[in-house]
């Protein structure tokens, strides 16, 4: 039997319930797209990209007992699955993007997520080829990796850059949202922050990988290896006339090919990281260096005073 509230917290539900649904109070943090169309399903999405990952590693992740006899059929169906879904949660996106007072076509919106959904299934076979020179670089990086196999099942490089691949490809084709999402989602499991608008070479490591940040208009080169805590960050944010700052300007570095960066280096700005250059660990960088440089801290100093001399 469910008790009685006391009368007292029942006027203190009351008017907090009242105070929430004012306009006042609401209206800058609720959402109502222009066709009341759902937002976009953060679990629809994550079961998305599952699907995805066992057509990319096929026998690591779904079914692990795949034969090359019945390959083409599971793959052919959690494509037409991910299709589907993909199209649906598109859709949702365009929607949740969908500029007030203008009138569009909810018809047109839904074929033009279909249209996307489209192309990024035929990106695939790119996207696969890309991450699989990323487990070729996490196993060649990684002297504790003992197979390839290891990197893809257990290295948060690869999951994280399994996201990130799928969400630029989203991102590339100007699906609002979505893109984020999904590499939100392997942030929250990794710890690795990258944009979906990066641009990120062939042949790419993350080792260890936990609190890196890449930035949405960094561009990074083939072979690039970097190491936890490394952020690839802006320096500073230009502001409109109205004090508001500028999006989509690229104020990210530059890393060319052939880099290492090591962990807790800090990049900001866009700079221009020569190739082949080696960034050392806790190294603050605000400035561009030429190929083949070596970047470390600066060297300890063990100064001793006596009886107040130098002070």
């Amino acid at each position: 039997m469910r008790r009685k509230m006391p009368e007292q917290h029942e006027e203190i539900i009351e008017r907090a319930s009242r105070e929430l649904c004012s306009p006042s109070s609401y209206e800058s943090v609720a959402h109502r797209s222009n066709h009341d169309v759902p937002m976009p399903s953060v679990e629809a999405l994550k079961a998305v990209v599952r699907g995805l990952q066992s057509v990319l590693f096929p026998g690591y992740f779904g079914r692990s007992d795949l034969k090359p006899q019945t390959l083409k059929f599971h793959v052919g169906a959690a494509l037409d699955e991910a299709y589907l879904s993909l199209s649906e949660q598109i859709e949702r996106g365009l929607c949740f993007a969908c500029p007030p007072g203008i009138p569009l076509k909810c018809e047109d919106c839904r074929e033009r997520a279909q249209g996307i959904a489209s192309t990024f299934i035929s990106a695939l076979p790119r996207v696969r080829r890309l991450l699989a020179r990323d487990v070729e670089a996490a196993f060649k990086g990684d002297p504790a990796a003992k197979s390839p196999g290891e990197t893809i099942f257990c290295y948060p490089s690869i999951l994280a850059l399994t996201h990130y691949r799928l969400a630029h490809e989203l991102e590339m084709l100007e699906v609002p949202l979505i893109p984020r999402i999904i590499t939100e989602i392997a942030h929250g499991a990794t710890g690795i922050d990258i944009h979906p608008g990066a641009r990120i070479g062939e042949h790419f490591f993350m080792d260890h990988g936990t609190g890196i940040v890449i930035g949405e208009t960094c561009v990074i080169g083939t072979d690039v290896r970097i190491y936890q805590g490394v952020t690839l960050g802006a320096k500073s944010f230009p502001l409109d006339e109205h004090g508001r700052p500028i999006k989509g300007i690229p104020r990210h570095p530059l890393v060319e090919d052939d880099v290492i960066i090591y962990s807790g280096a800090t990049l900001l700005g866009r700079i221009t990281v020569g190739k082949g250059s080696t960034i050392g660990g806790n190294v603050w960088l605000t400035r561009s260096v030429p190929p083949g440089s070596r970047i470390m801290q600066g060297r300890f100093q063990d100064v001793v005073f006596e009886q107040g001399s130098g002070i």
